[in-house]
């Protein structure tokens, strides 16, 4: 017969691990259950809930084994020469849906494709599809494979390898494609028409271009702007934000606002009812700058609504939200 020292100790044993047993709280975490591998391919896995004792939970990195942590191929960080496919334009594409299709994203098709304007992208249009992210920059007579490697903030080695320069040796005039770079983000804006938001609510009545003069039908005339029209005093909003460099009144604008914003913008907003505003002020976007009118040479109470990029006229209409 065992002794009674053996079954106290045995019973002493027991008593232990059933007390463990009620102090740990069970918890739950995934973890990954292995699959065979078939003979058409690499097995995956699938994920189930194993109860695990809390005590293990801060030790579970520590367990994992180094050879179970796959890393990313040092390939796929190297710069690689820039290669393109090609894909024609289908109908209800457009350059975002495309960018995220290839995995890329929409400063890399527009850039390498010159786009000024994703509205206007048209069916049946092939486009350069690259490999890699990047922009292109076209050389400069001020221009140095150093100087363009520091502004984006690019290796000089990485832009002679997705280029194919054997030397530091750079073209004025000539494209050449910088890994990973982005557009400027005003610059993005511009190109796909969402610079502007619409200063006030409204109907456009005149858009930009070349019209019948409406005080004299017999001839025509280029129109500077869009005429939104609205009732009076609807209020007019700062289309981007920036800082009031005039206001005032012109027989023809009547009382006009302009507005300097970054990367050369201006605006101009005219025949006002009222001027909210002052020469001098910060206006946040959407700020109320002034009230709809018809003052100045006007048939009737609307916005003349001008922009200028680098002292230029553009087109509102291809800006704006």
């Amino acid at each position: 017969m065992p002794s009674f020292y053996g079954n106290g100790r045995n019973i002493f044993r027991l008593t232990l691990i059933l007390c463990l047993f009620a102090v740990i709280k069970p918890t739950h975490i995934y973890r990954q259950q292995e699959t065979h591998v078939s003979e058409y391919g690499v097995g995956g896995g699938v994920l189930y809930e194993e109860p695990i004792p809390e005590n293990e939970n801060g030790i579970i990195l520590s367990t994992i084994s180094l050879e179970t942590i796959v890393l990313e191929p040092e390939a796929f960080s190297k710069p690689r020469v820039l290669l393109s496919n090609t894909h024609v334009v289908k109908s209800g594409e457009n350059i975002s849906e495309l960018a995220v299709s290839f995995g890329l994203n929409q400063d890399s098709i527009i850039s390498l494709n010159k786009i000024t304007n994703t509205r206007l992208l048209q069916i049946g249009r092939v486009l350069k599809i690259p490999n890699q992210n990047g922009i292109l920059h076209n050389v400069k007579s001020t221009d140095t494979l150093a100087s363009i490697a520091k502004k984006y903030k690019v290796d000089e080695g990485a832009i002679q390898t997705v280029n194919e320069l054997f030397s530091e040796k750079i073209t004025v005039g000539t494209d050449i494609f910088i890994p990973g770079a982005r557009l400027d983000f005003a610059v993005l804006q511009e190109i796909n028409g969402d610079l502007f938001i619409w200063p006030v609510n409204g109907i456009i009545t005149s858009p930009y271009g070349y019209r019948v003069d409406p005080f004299n039908p017999s001839h025509r005339q280029f129109h500077t702007g869009l005429d939104i029209r609205g009732s009076y005093g609807t209020p007019i909003r700062a289309a981007m934000a920036g800082r009031v460099s005039q206001v005032g009144f012109d027989n023809v604008l009547g009382n006009y606002v302009v507005i300097t914003h970054h990367s050369g913008y201006r605006t101009m907003y005219g025949h006002m009812s009222v001027i909210r505003t002052r020469t001098g002020a910060y206006v946040a976007l959407g700020e109320r700058i002034g009230d709809v009118g018809s003052t100045g040479l006007s048939t009737g109470p609307h916005l003349h609504f001008m922009v200028y990029k680098n002292g230029v006229l553009v087109n509102p209409r291809s800006l704006m939200r």
